[in-house]
């Protein structure tokens, strides 16, 4: 898909063949697709399902994840996590555990320093420095690639993006 980050779409083959993923607040459904294409069934959540198109294969969930605690995915029970451009802490641990054995974790979204560029610029949704190699090896992840960079594209921006996977 032409909008896919290409972070993302380098590592989307991290995720068994077939296996099913998780889209956590997935907007307009730029990965969801991607996924989907790739032939995996996805779950897609955000507050907002009203840009998504209905699609074989696919589960939308709407859910406001700040105002619906606990996490309402189990742990393990995804081969793929995938999240872009969203942060709250106090789901992150939940997210990061719902990677199941053999799983992939993709997450790319802003990081301190941001602020500098525009929005977010509330230090509550930005990443502090290797928060999220933090979260993977907290959960037993194994780090594939990891960057804490200020890109251009597609606007200036200062980014966390991770690809981790879990053993088994």
């Amino acid at each position: 898909m032409d909008d896919a980050s290409p972070w993302i779409s380098r590592f989307a083959e991290l995720v068994p063949d077939g296996g099913a993923v998780l889209d956590v607040a997935c907007g307009g459904g730029r990965h969801t697709q991607l996924l989907l294409d790739r032939g995996h069934p996805v779950t897609a959540v955000d507050r907002d399902v009203h840009a998504l198109t209905p699609a074989h294969a696919l589960t939308i969930v709407e859910a406001d994840l700040e105002g619906a605690l606990p996490f309402p995915f189990a742990p393990g029970s995804f081969a793929g996590v995938v999240v872009t451009n969203y942060l709250w802490r106090p789901i992150l641990p939940a997210v990061v555990a719902c990677v199941g054995p053999g799983g992939a974790l993709l997450y790319e979204t802003f990081a301190q320093g941001n602020e500098r560029f525009g929005h977010p610029s509330n230090p509550d949704y930005l990443l502090a420095p290797g928060e999220l190699l933090d979260a993977a090896r907290e959960s037993g992840l194994r780090v594939v690639a990891y960057e804490d960079v200020v890109v251009d594209a597609p606007r200036p921006a200062a980014v966390q993006r991770i690809a981790a996977v879990r053993g088994g």
